[in-house]
C-alpha cells in the first residue's frame, strides 16, 4: 500500500474514530475509583485499532477481571504487571475490539433435524435428500436448509421434478438459506391439498410456470405445510448443543456479540440453558418475534427490552413486513427487471401500526423487517406517528434490512433516530441475484455510504443464515462492492476501511443500547477484543476476507485460539 493511501486511511480512521469517541461518551461508566490492583493480563507488541480517538494511539492493554483497566504505552501498562500477570505478545497482529453482529439467525439451521444442502451441484443435493429421507422415520418430513437457487452449475434452481425423482413418498422441504422461500415435492403438496389452481394465502405465493407448480413456496404460503404431517422433534439438550455449536463458529470468526433476531420461546431456552453450562461463546441480544409465545410470556412477566445481563439479553420485539433481498420477494415500488413483479407485503400498514403500539405499551423497543422501499416508508409511518409527541431519549427503533433507500427515506430514518441494520456481506456473496434488481436499484441497496453520509447510525447485519456472519467478509464486501466474480454493484455506496470497522464495531453496540460497555478499546468497556494476522487497514481490500482471525477473547478469556 503506497504511503498516500495509508495516509488516506489513517484519516478515515481518525475520523470514524472521533464520531465514535463522541458517542461512546453517553453512558461510559466510571472507571476511575474500580481500576486498582495488577492487572490479570497484558496484551503489547501489536497494532491497535481502539475505535476510541482517546485511546486510538495505544500501543498496549491491560485488563483486570473482565474489564479493561487501561490503554496506554508499552511503559505505562508493563507498570501494572504483577507477579501473577499473563502476557500476549502480539508482535506482528493487529488488536482490534471483538466484532460485532446486529443482526442473524444462530438457530436458525437446525442441523439435528435437516441436512445442509449448500451444494454447487443439483445431483448433489438430490443425493443428499435421498440420505436424509433413509434417516428419517417413514411419515415425517424429509428437511433441508442453506439452499441457494443461484449457486449451483447447472444455472437454475432446484423444481419439485428434482426432489420427486429421489423422495416421492415422504414430504419434503428445502429451506433457502433466506428462510424466506422454500422447494417442496408433490407429496407434500398433496398432504396440504395443495393443486395448481389452488388460491395464492395472502402475504404468500405459490410458483408456477406454465399454470404448473414448480415447488417453490414463498412468504405466509410455506406456513400452510406447519399443521400437516409429522414434523421432526428436537429435545432440549439438542437445541442447547446447537447454541453452543453455534456461538462456538462464531467466535471462531471474530465475533464476540450477535443477535438472535426472531427469536422463539425454545431459543432463549436453548442460550439460557448453554450459558448456564458455560457453553455460551458470543454476547446474544435476543429479539423475540413478535406474536409469538416467548414474546407474550416477556410481556406477562414484565420483561422489556435491555432485561438480562451482559451475556444474554432482550433485545426489540422483531416483526416482518415484506419479503426476501436475496429470494426477490421484497415489496418495491418499481418491478424486478424485466417482469412486472414488485415484491411481497406481509404486513398491513394497520398491523404495522398496531405492533409498534403494543411494544411501546409493553417497553419493548422494535425492530420491523423492512426490504423494499414500499415497505420502508410503511415502517417509518408508524414510527413517525409514535414519536410525533414522544418523550424522553431517543428510543433508537430500528428497521431490520432496510435494503432499498431513496433520499426522503433517509432523511425520515436520520429524523427518527431510526437504526437501519442493512446487509453486510450481501454485496460479496450473493452477486448473481443482483442481476433481477438490476444497477440503478444497487446504487440505493445495502446503502452504508448513504447512512453515513445522512449522520445516520447504520448497524452491521449478516442475517445468518442468509447470509455469511464473517467480519473480515463484511469489511471488503462493504469497502470493496464487489461480488466473488469481481463484479460491483452499487460503487458509490462504498466505504472506506475505518468506516466498515467503525460499523462493526462500535456502530454495533449502539443498536443495542451497550455503546457503554463494548465496540471500543476503553478503560472501563468489556474485555472482548480479537487478534488478527493482518491489518485491516492496510491489506489489499479483495483480502481482506482471508485475514486470518488469530484469537478471540470475550471478558478477558479465549473463547477462540487458531
Amino acid at each position: 500500500m503506497s504511503n498516500s493511501v495509508a495516509s488516506n486511511q489513517r484519516r478515515h480512521l481518525l475520523k470514524a474514530l472521533t464520531a465514535a469517541s463522541a458517542m461512546a461518551a453517553f453512558g461510559r461508566p466510571s472507571w476511575a475509583n474500580m481500576a486498582v490492583g495488577k492487572a490479570d493480563l497484558i496484551v503489547t507488541g501489536g497494532t491497535f485499532h481502539t475505535m476510541d480517538v482517546s485511546t486510538s494511539l495505544a500501543e498496549a492493554m491491560a485488563i483486570r477481571g473482565n474489564r479493561i483497566m487501561a490503554m496506554g504505552s508499552i511503559d505505562d501498562i508493563q507498570n501494572l504487571a504483577g507477579p501473577n500477570t499473563r502476557r500476549i505478545d502480539a508482535r506482528g497482529l493487529t488488536v482490534t475490539p471483538g466484532f460485532i453482529d446486529a443482526h442473524s439467525h444462530p438457530l436458525l439451521a437446525n442441523e439435528a433435524i435437516s441436512v445442509d444442502v449448500n451444494v454447487r451441484q443439483i445431483s448433489k443435493v438430490q443425493a443428499l435428500l435421498k440420505e436424509q429421507a433413509q434417516r428419517t422415520p417413514k411419515g415425517q418430513w424429509v428437511l433441508a436448509h442453506m439452499y441457494d437457487d443461484t449457486k449451483f452449475d447447472e444455472g437454475r434452481p432446484l423444481t419439485l421434478q428434482d426432489i420427486d425423482a429421489v423422495v416421492p413418498s415422504q414430504p419434503v422441504m428445502v429451506r433457502h438459506r433466506g428462510g424466506h422461500t422454500a422447494v417442496v415435492n408433490s407429496k407434500a403438496f398433496a398432504m396440504a391439498q395443495i393443486a395448481n389452481d389452488t388460491p395464492d394465502p395472502e402475504g404468500g405465493r405459490f410458483f408456477r410456470e406454465d399454470g404448473q407448480l414448480t415447488g417453490k413456496v414463498a412468504e405466509l404460503a410455506m406456513d400452510v405445510f406447519d399443521s400437516v404431517g409429522e414434523w421432526p422433534a428436537v429435545d432440549r439438550k439438542t437445541k442447547q448443543q446447537g447454541a453452543s455449536l453455534m456461538t462456538k463458529r462464531m467466535a471462531a470468526s471474530g465475533l464476540t456479540s450477535t443477535t438472535d433476531a426472531a427469536g422463539n420461546l425454545e431459543g432463549w431456552i436453548a442460550y439460557m440453558d448453554a450459558l448456564d453450562a458455560g457453553e455460551l461463546h458470543t454476547r446474544v441480544a435476543f429479539m423475540p418475534r413478535g406474536n409469538t409465545d416467548v414474546y407474550a410470556a416477556m410481556k406477562t412477566a414484565g420483561m422489556r427490552s435491555g432485561f438480562g445481563n451482559a451475556m444474554l439479553r432482550v433485545g426489540a420485539v422483531k416483526y416482518a413486513a415484506d419479503g426476501s433481498a436475496s429470494e426477490r420477494t421484497m415489496r418495491m415500488s418499481t418491478p424486478f427487471q424485466g417482469t412486472d413483479d414488485y415484491g411481497i407485503l406481509t404486513m398491513s400498514q394497520a398491523q404495522i401500526d398496531a405492533a409498534v403500539d403494543e411494544a411501546v405499551a409493553n417497553d419493548f423497543r422494535i425492530g420491523i423487517h423492512a426490504n423494499g422501499d414500499v415497505t420502508i416508508d410503511m415502517v417509518l409511518n408508524a414510527y413517525e406517528r409514535v414519536l410525533a409527541d414522544w418523550k424522553g431519549p431517543n428510543p433508537r427503533f430500528r428497521i431490520e434490512h432496510c435494503s432499498l433507500v431513496n433520499p426522503d427515506l433517509l432523511k425520515r430514518i436520520k429524523t427518527t433516530g431510526t437504526v437501519p441494520t442493512p446487509f453486510y456481506t450481501y454485496a460479496y456473496y450473493h452477486g448473481n441475484k443482483w442481476v433481477d434488481y438490476g444497477p440503478d436499484k444497487m446504487r440505493n441497496m445495502f446503502a452504508h455510504r448513504s447512512f453515513i453520509d445522512a449522520g445516520i447510525m447504520v448497524a452491521p447485519a449478516s442475517d445468518f443464515t442468509p447470509g455469511p456472519y464473517e467480519p473480515m467478509m463484511a469489511l471488503q464486501s462493504m469497502i470493496t462492492r464487489k461480488d466473488s466474480q469481481g463484479r460491483v454493484w452499487g460503487e458509490n455506496q462504498r466505504i472506506s476501511a475505518a468506516e466498515a470497522m467503525q460499523v462493526c464495531t462500535m456502530n454495533g453496540a449502539y443498536a443495542s443500547f451497550e455503546e457503554h460497555d463494548k465496540g471500543s478499546l476503553t478503560p472501563g468497556k468489556l474485555a472482548d477484543f480479537v487478534l488478527l494476522g493482518q491489518d485491516p487497514l492496510s491489506t489489499d481490500p479483495t483480502a481482506i476476507k482471508d485475514i486470518p482471525i488469530v484469537a478471540t477473547y470475550l471478558d478477558g478469556q479465549p473463547v477462540f485460539e487458531a
